[in-house]
């Protein structure tokens, strides 16, 4: 209950902040792409194994500085760990380690349980080989932790099954090494249950964990349960990546169990099945080294002494000499000092037994130098025997002495861990109960305050409803003014429409029809003059002939589609000035239930365009498209007139006018012009 109240808080505090900072959202978001591709970018040459150890070490050093400058988030944590394994594989263990450790730190601050579980078994890695107790502790708090989050099931198990899995599996490892063989396969098994559910099988590690089930069975004693595991390991390899890998090592470890049961014809079978992978092993001397001397101690055993074992034994010690495989050439030693022990050359025997103990000592293998210890004490003369069987007994002493420690140890990191656990636990009840406490008082006072503020609501609501009844009937009475005044402005502008037409434009045209009848009589040298006020006559009934359709042109017809409306505008207004015109209109407009003003507004853009057009432009032709993109309509005027510098003009009251229109309906208008090269008018509104 108490990560309720820090997720709660944490959730507020960065909501108040994300708000507080929302201008600067974008530059930071931008700031930070680049940034992640500059890692990615050094990520990337690193993976080139082309390069240098030394590049590709300054390439992880280039990638960690700029990740540093991260802000705290999930991502950086993924990047310190895709930076740490880096290192890891480059065998930069301290770099590996500091890198996890600032993951860890960095995944407590941000509560993400996932990347702290993560952490904790990258640690656990680093520790597994010299520190058994810092990394049963690493992987123990690691596996609390999915523990926890499989019983929350606040992910989606199979997110972090994989990682569970690999943490279940070391601990299965740690307790295998510590002899404590019931625990380590019970971890198994839970590790396998993990790693089915994980997305990735191709990349999973059942086949490993079937093969750490069939050494513990053996080392059980039960036989049977091992040849079965390390079988079934080998099956679940196939169609993998590393399916030859576990095909010679479930071989060499059924054989290793068939020898264990001094079955050498079966032993003798599985490893010279696991040789014929030749082309593997070639690439391996390691592991083709261990399975010659294998093959050639279980010929030995058999009663097989002949010079072809001798030679076997030889082979895979020149091998395992080759590559300075330590711990081979004790194994190797100790076969050789048994196999002259048996044929009684004991100058040979002892020379190879020492040799196995004394580099035993140096890598630090006990149980190889207590099996030196114990052929040495055998073929010795009697007091030098004598030291040795001690030296045996001594070892072996504090082998179980510190087996024991270690099982000891992680019994009480487990005690101690879950008994930190049943602590939390009664925490959480104890705050639970407060939670609840706090949660039934603030529930009463609310419900109380709820009904106070319903019966105030009421009284708001009854006087709401008696003011919106007078709004509506004044609203109803100014609505039904505004319709008369509409109404007689229209009847006016008809009016004067056909004054202008019919009573001014006739009057003038009676003075032009005068004026060219005195022409066409005279010849008094005015010619030229009255020539040129006829022109002038001429212009002006065609300003008086717009004049007239503007006024005479209603908003929006009502008997006529208003489509039709528009077509009839532009054609009429083209045929009195003598310009060709394109109209096209896309048809999935649905007019009809486009709202009204919005029509009118349109219908007024597109007669000030045109009245602009035959005033300025001096052009030939027009274009005009209705479209409709992205629940917009888009209205397009072109003409191929002498155009403007856009950047230029000063707008006059055309223009400002249309730009008002398109603002009122929340829309975009572009006016782009050159001189000598037309102009386009581009309007967009939202239906």
């Amino acid at each position: 209950m108490k990560f309720l109240f820090r997720k709660i808080f944490i959730f507020s505090f960065f909501y108040l902040v994300s708000c507080s900072t929302k201008n600067s959202d974008n530059s930071s978001y931008e700031v930070n792409e680049l940034k992640f591709n500059l890692i990615n970018e050094d990520l990337s040459k690193f993976n080139d194994r082309s390069r240098s150890i030394n590049d590709r070490k300054d390439d992880l050093k280039k990638a960690y500085g700029v990740i540093s400058t991260l802000p705290n988030s999930k991502l950086k944590i993924e990047k310190l760990h895709e930076t740490s394994i880096g290192y890891y594989s480059l065998k930069d263990y301290e770099s590996y380690k500091q890198l996890s450790r600032k993951a860890l730190e960095l995944s407590k601050v941000l509560f993400d349980s996932i990347e702290m579980a993560k952490s904790y078994g990258f640690l656990g890695i680093y520790y597994r080989n010299n520190e058994l107790d810092s990394a049963y502790t690493n992987f123990n708090e690691a596996d609390k932790i999915y523990l926890s989050l499989d019983k929350s099931k606040s992910y989606n198990s199979s997110e972090y099954a994989y990682n569970h899995g690999k943490v279940l599996i070391d601990l299965a490892k740690l307790s295998r090494k510590v002899k404590d063989y019931t625990k380590s396969e019970d971890l198994t098994i839970r590790a396998i249950k993990k790693f089915e559910l994980a997305d990735n099988k191709e990349e999973s590690y059942i086949p490993l964990s079937y093969s750490n089930l069939g050494t513990v069975a053996k080392l059980l004693g039960r036989y049977d349960d091992a040849v079965y595991y390390h079988l079934k390991s080998i099956e679940y390899a196939k169609n993998t990546k590393k399916e030859t890998l576990y095909a010679v090592l479930g071989n060499n470890n059924i054989g290793t169990v068939y020898k264990s049961q001094e079955k050498y014809k079966e032993a003798k079978e599985y490893y010279n099945k696991a040789l014929q992978y030749k082309d593997f092993l070639v690439k391996r001397p390691k592991r083709h080294a261990l399975l010659l001397d294998n093959l050639a101690y279980a010929n030995f055993l058999s009663g097989d002494k002949r010079k072809s074992v001798e030679e076997l034994f030889y082979k895979a010690l020149r091998k395992r000499d080759s590559i300075n495989d330590q711990v081979g050439i004790v194994t190797n030693s100790l076969h050789l000092a048994e196999y002259y022990k048996s044929i009684e050359n004991d100058s040979l025997a002892n020379l190879f037994a020492e040799k196995a103990k004394n580099t035993a000592l140096q890598v630090k293998t006990n149980e190889e130098l207590l099996r030196s210890y114990q052929l040495l004490s055998e073929i010795s003369d009697s007091k030098t025997g004598l030291n040795y069987a001690k030296s045996y007994i001594k070892l072996n002493d504090s082998i179980v002495k510190e087996e024991r420690k270690f099982r000891n140890k992680f019994a009480r990191i487990k005690f101690e861990t879950d008994e930190i656990a049943q602590q939390n636990l009664q925490i959480s009840r104890e705050n639970e109960i407060l939670v609840i406490a706090i949660l039934g008082l603030t529930a009463l006072f609310l419900l109380g305050y709820i009904i106070f503020r319903q019966q105030q609501s009421n009284k708001e609501l009854v006087f709401a409803q008696t003011q919106q009844e007078a709004n509506q009937e004044i609203y109803r009475l100014l609505l039904n003014q505004q319709i008369k005044l509409e109404e007689g402005r229209q009847l006016e502008q008809k009016r004067m429409s056909e004054e202008l037409h019919d009573g001014v434009l006739g009057r003038l045209f009676g003075v032009r029809l005068s004026l060219d009848g005195i022409n066409q009589r005279a010849n008094d040298g005015f010619t030229e003059a009255r020539n040129k006020y006829i022109d002038e006559l001429k212009s002006i009934e065609k300003e008086i002939r717009l004049i007239s359709h503007d006024l005479g042109t209603e908003a929006l017809p009502s008997d006529v589609a208003y489509i039709d409306a528009v077509e009839s505008l532009i054609s009429d207004l083209c045929d009195v000035n003598d310009i060709n015109f394109e109209f096209n209109n896309d048809e999935n407009i649905d007019w009809e239930h486009i709202d009204d003003q919005k029509k009118v507004n349109l219908f007024r853009i597109l007669q000030e365009s045109l009245q602009n057009i035959f005033k300025h432009a001096n052009a030939k032709s027009i274009k005009i498209n209705f479209d409709y993109i992205e629940d917009k309509i888009n209205l397009t005027i072109l003409d191929d007139g002498i155009g403007f510098k856009s950047e230029k003009v000063k707008k006059g009251i055309g223009l400002k006018n249309i730009t008002s229109r398109v603002s009122q309906m929340s829309g975009v208008v572009q006016f782009l012009s050159n001189k000598d090269s037309g102009t386009i008018v581009s309007v967009s509104v939202p239906t």
